[in-house]
């Protein structure tokens, strides 16, 4: 055996079994109990264009996110200007993108102009104006922090569908920011795309506010400091819907923010699914307060702007523990519990692209693209045999070792197996019988220079070597750019080609090379069959 053979030979040989291990869960429809424990377990799974899914792009409304961030300054101005004793009749959000304060008096104004200074130097604050009598002021955002309050925006929702997709239960999802306040969404081997539609795009803006029992909603008169919501009650017989107008105060009592937990539970009583809600440490002091300020009044559980109930505080209640009832199936009850433990989106999400891909349409990109691998794979073979003859069948084994080691790497890294990843592995193919055709032409030359043939192998191999890498590393820096910037299929295929390189260079460097060591080590080969 030829100098240095043993350890190729050993090195080939490791990665074959290494390959067939982390192929057998993917291959094995079943594997004993035992092998779990002791052996890998991660399987290539099929991307969306081969089992079938739900392909979203979403746009967040970063606009509705800056003013969400103005009605909490708002909110908060007029709380700390009450507890300074600094009189004001009103101070709200104006438009999209200030917050507007009206001051009774003017020996007021640069006291409240320095509490704001304080509390929000980076905001603009405008000069004073007389408006009808009253002190106006306004302070807006600079540009840096809009554009900041926008791109946490995207991220914190990115964040937040991610963590409603997990508790869904989707396997291999693809969650993943796209240009400036897109976010794409894969969800491969979905059986209900519309019910995870509803849960990703869910605001779930979670409020309590007092009912203002003193305004009747049909008054048409509702103070500034008071809205018009709805509750909506379904018959249980006939499921007919009625909505109950009800006025609650627009300032929350305690809001979804101060959440740790929310958990579907069955009514003992009634049998009816509810969802009961646990408070951090500072919601339970707040819950606490309120509740034993406001015995005997009504006190509505908001969701998106919709009354879900609005019970009677019958006495003070502790713990930090409170529910959530309405006529809730047990799946409508699970997905409220699901949206309110991953948190409320920062900003409303719009859907853009909505394209669901069946599993009949999958398993025919399976059939295709396995067909046409196969074809390609035959069509190399063949002519890799005649017209190279001996050596053509060498080239074709290391073709066969590419594609065992892609396989098996795919497998190692759990891998996402899409129809361009299939692409990529035909491409492979080709590449590495290309390889190849370049060693193998660089060995007839030095043969027609009347070398020998063990000289003109190592010739051939030696000359070829730099041109491959180049090839190769070109090939690479490409993937490199795809993987990075691509989506979806794209990145798929890109993992395919970046591993397909790597072990095209191995095998046809030194899965071929050792085994033409092996026949010619002795020097008794007179003609190569090349």
């Amino acid at each position: 055996m030829p100098k240095g053979t043993g350890w190729r030979i050993s090195l080939i040989a490791i990665f074959v079994v290494l390959s067939f291990l982390y192929l057998t869960p993917t291959l094995a429809s079943k594997l004993p109990s035992w092998w779990g424990n002791l052996l890998p377990k991660d399987k290539i799974h099929l991307g969306l264009d081969l089992q079938g899914g739900t392909h979203l792009v979403m746009e967040v409304d970063t606009q509705k996110a800056i003013e969400g961030s103005l009605d909490l300054v708002a909110t908060d101005l007029e709380d700390t200007l009450n507890s300074k004793n600094l009189r004001f009749k009103h101070i709200s959000r104006n438009g999209f993108d200030k917050v507007s304060l009206l001051l009774y008096e003017k020996e007021t104004v640069e006291a409240v102009k320095k509490l704001i200074k304080d509390k929000y130097p980076t905001y603009e604050l405008s000069p004073s104006a007389d408006e009808g009598g009253f002190i106006a002021l306004s302070l807006r955002m600079n540009e840096k922090d809009v554009l900041d309050r926008k791109d946490k925006a995207v991220q914190q929702a990115l964040e937040t569908i991610r963590n409603r997709i997990d508790q869904f239960g989707v396997s291999e999802p693809t969650i993943q920011r796209e240009g400036i306040n897109h976010i794409v969404v894969q969800l491969p081997g979905i059986k209900d795309p519309q019910r995870a539609i509803d849960l990703i795009g869910r605001t779930a803006r979670l409020d309590f506010k007092m009912v203002r029992e003193d305004i009747a909603p049909t008054s048409g008169t509702i103070p500034d400091d008071a809205e018009l919501l709805k509750e909506k009650h379904v018959d249980s017989v006939t499921g007919a819907v009625t909505e109950i107008p009800i006025v609650v105060q627009k300032k929350s009592m305690i809001t979804g923010d101060l959440l740790t937990d929310a958990q579907v539970r069955i009514d003992s009583q009634f049998n009816q699914p509810y969802v009961a809600i646990e408070f951090n440490s500072l919601g339970a002091k707040l819950f606490d307060q309120v509740t034993a300020a406001n015995v005997g009044k009504r006190f509505a559980i908001v969701l998106d702007n919709n009354i879900h109930s609005a019970p009677v505080i019958r006495e003070r209640i502790s713990g930090g523990s409170a529910q959530i009832s309405g006529n809730f199936t047990e799946k409508i009850a699970a997905d409220l519990a699901i949206v309110l433990r991953a948190g409320a989106l920062p900003a409303p999400v719009n859907i853009i692209q909505n394209v669901t891909v069946g599993p009949s349409l999958g398993q025919d990109s399976i059939n295709k693209g396995l067909y046409a691998g196969l074809i390609g794979v035959l069509l190399v073979v063949v002519f890799m045999a005649v017209y190279y003859k001996l050596s053509g069948m060498i080239a074709n084994m290391g073709m066969i070792l590419n594609v065992v080691y892609l396989m098996g790497s795919l497998a190692a890294l759990g891998a996402t197996l899409t129809l361009p990843g299939i692409a990529a592995i035909v491409l492979l193919v080709g590449m590495s019988v290309d390889s190849n055709v370049i060693i193998f032409e660089r060995i007839r030359e030095e043969l027609k220079l009347g070398k020998s043939p063990k000289a003109a192998l190592d010739a051939g191999y030696d000359k070829a070597f730099l041109t491959i890498m180049d090839s190769h590393i070109t090939t690479l820096i490409t993937a490199a750019v795809l993987f990075q910037f691509g989506t979806g299929p794209v990145k798929g295929f890109a993992v395919s080609l970046s591993l397909g390189v790597i072990i095209n260079l191995f095998t046809s460097l030194i899965g071929t090379k050792v085994t033409f060591d092996l026949f010619l080590h002795r020097g008794k080969v007179k003609k190569m069959s090349i």
